[in-house]
């Protein structure tokens, strides 16, 4: 891969990784303030309810940040963009779709069927 395309990777990965650890910060702050009072349960639950989705898409950051941490170590050690099954080079197209991808298109779509083949 060319030097260009590593730091676009690179950039592109470092801001997305920026963008999630500022909406962790966030949550951390929302999630310590003072407990509120409510006169209404409906109104109590739909909070907890808020919370609670909130919290998963938070989870879901969390895992994400481990991958684009992943990815930029990629970058550094010099395998990025090389599948890690059949050690191809991975599409440019398909990083730019999905920068902290480990697999080539062939090789995520194999493994797709065979998860689906065995109901995983």
């Amino acid at each position: 891969m060319k030097q260009e395309d590593l730091d676009f990777f690179k950039a592109l990965l470092t801001e997305r990784l920026n963008e999630l650890l500022s909406h962790a910060d966030t949550t951390v702050t929302g999630m310590t303030q003072p407990k509120e009072n409510f006169a209404d349960p409906t109104d109590r639950a739909s909070h907890e309810a808020d919370r609670s989705f909130e919290l998963r898409i938070r989870d879901r950051e969390h895992k994400l940040i481990k991958k684009v941490k992943k990815a930029l170590e990629r970058i550094e050690n010099g395998t990025f963009g090389q599948c890690e099954m059949c050690e191809e080079d991975i599409s440019i197209q398909r990083l730019k779709a999905r920068p902290v991808t480990t697999q080539c298109i062939k090789c995520k779509t194999r493994e797709e069927n065979m998860e689906k083949a065995l109901g995983i």
